[in-house]
């Protein structure tokens, strides 16, 4: 297979491009990523000099630049590229629509035209908006998304159902809910925390702190893809959860615990606005129908995310510091910048 993936500079896409790698090792990986802030190519830095993984750096919004590469025998898509931080969205909303929307559109037109096998869209749990204290976010859920980046996310997800539904091109679409692991952005809630902490800095933590979330490790997310990919029935949404429901304060308590830091660290926020107060993922049709199951408990993936950040500190001081960034600025430059 000649599998296109965007956005795989990127932390579920680096991750799930290291777990084809693995699996698959006679698949070509073309990955097209914008290098945006988020991007970093150090994620992938152990397969780049590999003759079936190639890089391009480049928008997906820019219709000719992916005409160009799904014309050269693209087999299937995986959509990971987007804009997916809340307070951002926030801030200023054009980008999300831009790159999420736009950018997916362009994707379905090219995929539309060269006869892809398989389209996957990446999506978030997050186009469910809120639950209360109880129930769980099925695939019949309504979209009620709260926030600019959900309602871009769910956006996209009704273009890539209307381009199965009218002009037959084998989409899928799946619905995760919060990844952690190795090579996450420090913006996030865990590797923010984590960073923090090993700096003796303050964790912000929003409101009461009592916000909920279903966690699931990055891995555990990059098999329920590579199951979807290959066997998941076109025209169809799979939720992935992993069943592992935490506040945002127990989460802060962990990695305190964890690195035996003081909770003194800690220092509550005022809550960002539309802050959805619950989600929670049921994820039974893909259990059952395509036999995926999480291997990671919540203690064992924390434990190993926790040890990744301690371990990779040079990886996130130059997220931090910005290094990274100059450094692409000086190897690429605007005019290579597609």
């Amino acid at each position: 297979m000649k599998l296109l993936v965007t956005g795989g500079a990127g932390f579920i896409g680096s991750n799930f491009i290291r777990h084809i790698r693995n699996t698959y090792p006679g698949y070509t990986i073309i990955n097209l990523d914008k290098l945006t802030y988020a991007g970093n190519l150090e994620n992938l830095k152990d397969i780049e000099e590999s003759n079936t993984y190639h890089f391009i750096r480049g928008d997906i919004t820019h219709p000719e630049l992916v005409d160009g590469i799904v014309a050269d025998g693209i087999d299937a898509i995986v959509n990971f590229a987007a804009e997916s931080h809340v307070d951002r969205s926030i801030d200023n909303s054009r980008i999300f629509v831009e790159t999420n929307i736009i950018g997916t559109q362009v994707l379905l037109d090219s995929a539309l035209r060269h006869t892809v096998k398989r389209f996957l869209q990446i999506s978030t749990d997050e186009v469910y908006g809120s639950l209360g204290e109880t129930g769980y976010f099925t695939e019949k859920t309504p979209l009620a998304p709260n926030s600019p980046y959900s309602a871009s996310k769910a956006s996209a997800d009704l273009l890539v159902r209307s381009y199965f539904e009218t002009y037959g091109l084998p989409a899928i679409i799946t619905r995760c809910s919060n990844n952690y692991g190795p090579f996450q952005f420090p913006e996030k809630l865990i590797p923010l925390f984590i960073t923090n902490a090993l700096s003796d800095c303050q964790l912000p933590l929003y409101g009461d702190g009592l916000n909920v979330r279903d966690w699931i490790f990055v891995e555990d997310h990059c098999r329920a893809v590579d199951i979807v990919l290959h066997r998941g029935r076109p025209g169809d949404v799979y939720n992935v959860g992993g069943n592992c429901e935490q506040t945002n304060r127990a989460i802060t308590e962990h990695i305190l615990a964890e690195l035996e830091k003081s909770e003194e660290l800690i220092t509550y926020v005022k809550d960002r606005p539309g802050h959805d107060r619950r989600y929670a993922i049921d994820c039974t049709k893909l259990q059952k129908e395509l036999s995926w199951s999480a291997k990671y408990d919540f203690t064992t993936g924390m434990k190993e995310t926790v040890a990744w950040y301690c371990d990779n500190k040079s990886w996130w001081e130059k997220i931090k510091t910005g290094e990274y960034r100059e450094f692409y600025e000086r190897w690429y430059g605007d005019r290579n910048s597609l």
